[in-house]
């Protein structure tokens, strides 16, 4: 089946102008938010915690940051994407139209992706105006940063598909990624920990997504870099069979 581009490009483009329509919103409140990040914790604290392996605590804590703009926004953009047609019953008209199963997705999350892309970008500048911001592997840093928005985003679908109702499209992004962010080292490092909770944040995938950016950035890591990338590819992969196999069922998305 041939690719249908005009309507992925449609789709697409009407998730881009939503985010337009919604910009001082979109892109306000993570730039606040981190900004308020820089001056409680950066400020704060970073006046009794000097430097972690040898970078300044400020620095330290950027990469975290955006891994956590990153996540929250890459998830809410699709999930939020998906769910509004359902909502409003307009994905029957999505559904009545010429378009592949591929194709909605790809467009939902390719604009789920490109808007986080675009969130992130904004908070790294906001980051250079509170702090010194090194990156010593620019290619690998867009390498990840495209990876876990495009991964997430297409999470994000698959949140939005299965929700039934706002609460339940809110539970995971609220009680279980946030935590794990605070949770994965984004504001410390694993040495500062007790021995038991070391261990015990092992068993968080998000600590190996944070130190894998904080490796693009300053060269310091408690992982080798490769077990972050192919945890990330594992991950995109379980979630485009776990969407691939929902959509063909037409679970939750066709009458």
């Amino acid at each position: 089946m041939k690719f249908n581009y005009y309507a992925f490009k449609a789709i697409y483009l009407h998730e881009m102008d939503r985010f337009r329509r919604t910009l001082m919103q979109s892109l306000l409140s993570p730039v606040l938010s981190t900004s308020l990040y820089f001056i409680v914790f950066g400020s704060v604290i970073g006046g009794y915690v000097q430097k972690i392996d040898g970078i300044s605590y400020g620095s330290y804590i950027v990469p975290g940051l955006l891994m956590l703009t990153l996540l929250t926004q890459s998830i809410s953009n699709t999930s939020f994407g998906i769910f509004f047609p359902k909502f409003n019953g307009t994905i029957y008209e999505i559904l009545a139209a010429p378009i592949s199963t591929l194709e909605i997705v790809l467009a939902f999350v390719g604009a789920g992706a490109t808007k986080t892309l675009i969130v992130g970008a904004m908070i790294f500048l906001t980051a250079t105006f509170f702090v010194e911001v090194e990156v010593k592997y620019p290619l690998l840093m867009i390498f990840l940063l495209v990876l876990v928005s495009f991964t997430f985003a297409l999470f994000g679908f698959l949140i939005g598909l299965m929700s039934s109702n706002f609460e339940q499209m809110s539970i995971i992004p609220s009680l279980v990624i946030t935590p794990m962010v605070f949770l994965g080292g984004s504001l410390y490092s694993l040495d500062m920990l007790p021995e038991f909770w070391q261990i015990v944040t092992y068993f968080n995938p998000v600590v190996y997504l944070i130190n894998g950016l904080r490796y693009a950035f300053y060269g310091v890591s408690d992982f080798n870099i490769w077990i972050s990338v192919g945890l990330m590819l594992s991950f995109l992969f379980v979630c485009i069979f776990l969407v691939t196999n929902l959509l063909k069922r037409g679970y939750n998305i066709k009458a």
